[in-house]
């Protein structure tokens, strides 16, 4: 039996691909947050205006970029950085299916976003996240990112991470 891989690479932030995984995203982490906190899942009219308001068009070139992991030729994840200053990076979008979660995409992901940064002059990547994404938080620690103080006024976000470019990647 043949091994499946992992591959990463850039693509256009409205590609078919990017509009599907940015939708089962937005789906997962907005349910999360209002079964968590008011026992029902997203009202779906709001979900397709938050959907269609977040098009991602700040992971565009020459600024952004947006990663599409794919397994076994399949799109199956994405991460995109976005340049906030000269220096930082901000770390988003991070998201693996389900269904192919445990399967080591998530933190090539993050390894390919963290090259991706790089690449567009940042020393530092940044990120938030929300308390109820332990898997998030888990994977970001795990990988080297070290919790701070807020960076925004994120109304969902509850965690704030950093890390240091400049410094050898970490991927178990």
């Amino acid at each position: 039996m043949a091994r499946m891989t992992w591959t990463i690479a850039p693509e256009p932030y409205d590609c078919p691909a990017a509009a599907a995984l940015w939708r089962a995203y937005y789906t997962e982490v907005s349910d999360r947050w209002y079964l968590l906190h008011e026992g029902h899942r997203t009202d779906p009219d709001e979900l397709e205006r938050e959907i269609a308001a977040q098009a991602g068009a700040e992971l565009a070139p020459p600024a952004g970029q947006l990663l599409i992991a794919r397994y076994d030729g399949e799109p199956a994840g994405s991460a995109g950085v976005r340049l906030l200053d000269a220096d930082t990076a901000e770390l988003t979008r991070v998201f693996v299916y389900e269904g192919m979660r445990g399967r080591g995409g998530a933190a090539l992901l993050v390894a390919a976003a963290e090259e991706a940064a790089r690449a567009l002059g940042a020393r530092q990547l940044i990120l938030d996240t929300r308390s109820d994404l332990v898997e998030a938080r888990t994977l970001y620690a795990r990988l080297g990112y070290a919790e701070t103080a807020p960076h925004n006024d994120d109304r969902y976000a509850e965690h704030w991470f950093r890390k240091d470019l400049s410094a050898p990647g970490i991927v178990n």
